[in-house]
């Protein structure tokens, strides 16, 4: 089964289309039988997300980490295919890597953006060829693009690596293109 981990926010953000969104991909991964790995919560992007896969009949893994027990267990979502839980976010983030054959990103804040910039830098390493697509719902990821595009420019981030971003506004080409036949 191809698996697509997911980076999206434990919150639902202030506008109702990143949370439309995040049930779109939901929908979407279950429709083609694809699993999902994400962070594990039931709140926000990620808890819209997963309930959307799951309404779907989709396959859905959550990797939370361990925050005190009582923390974790309020937090996780509970309906899961399978639940991980992990000691830290170091061990959330090499879990989900090595669960998942593709990335997508959510709008989302500090805890998405630090699964990203990890996931691009292991790439940006070699440690992983995997792709990595942004939904942009409504421009969210047109500031980072924009200093994606700026620190390249600059030199400090190379163009090969920088083109392997991908953004896309629909859903349904994002998918088209991390599809295992793209790979």
């Amino acid at each position: 089964m191809h698996t697509v981990c997911v980076f999206a926010g434990s919150r639902d953000g202030l506008r109702p289309e990143y949370v439309a969104a995040a049930r779109a991909l939901g929908t979407a991964l279950a429709g083609r039988g694809w699993g999902l790995v994400y962070g594990g919560a039931a709140s926000g992007s990620m808890g819209a997300l997963a309930d959307a896969a799951l309404d779907a009949g989709g396959e859905v893994q959550g990797v939370i980490p361990r925050a005190g027990e009582r923390l974790t267990e309020e937090h996780a979502h509970p309906r899961l295919t399978r639940l991980f839980v992990v000691g830290s976010m170091h061990e959330r983030k090499a879990k989900m890597h090595a669960l998942s054959d593709a990335f997508v990103v959510l709008p989302g804040g500090f805890g998405t953006a630090d699964e990203t910039f990890e996931t691009i830098t292991w790439r940006q390493l070699g440690i992983h060829r995997k792709p990595i697509g942004f939904l942009d719902v409504v421009g969210y990821w047109q500031p980072l693009m924009g200093w994606i595009e700026r620190a390249v420019v600059d030199g400090f981030v190379d163009a090969e690596q920088a083109s392997a971003l991908r953004v896309f506004r629909d859903v349904e080409a994002l998918l088209d293109a991390i599809a295992p036949s793209r790979l």
